[in-house]
């Protein structure tokens, strides 16, 4: 079956300080304690030189089994409540999901 990517690119709202960004990634990263399906999470800063962010600053991927995993995920009372405090501290988002196929070399 594979492995399943969630992929959250963030941009935080101006006046969100670094303490409560910092607060918000502790947040995110507790939920691989907390909902069974959630098997990893990695995230990370744009450092990009191409300049092509659109304004997304933060990058969060997490790891499922399966789609059903990612659905399980995204209802758990545990993901609705943070996701109500975390979206509402960010002025964009974008979510995607999808299985990696890798490509030798």
């Amino acid at each position: 079956m594979g492995e399943v990517k969630h992929i959250l690119l963030a941009k935080f709202k101006d006046g969100v300080s670094q303490q409560q960004i910092d607060d918000l990634i502790k947040g995110y990263a507790n939920l691989v304690h907390q909902i069974e399906p959630m098997k990893s999470l990695k995230w990370g800063k744009d450092v990009s030189i191409e300049n092509m962010n659109e304004g997304f600053t933060h990058v969060f991927e997490s790891t499922f089994e399966t789609v059903e995993g990612i659905a399980t995920y995204v209802s758990h009372p545990v993901h609705v409540e943070f996701a109500t405090l975390f979206l509402g501290h960010l002025d964009k988002v974008l979510v995607v999901d999808f299985k990696p196929t890798a490509v030798d070399p």
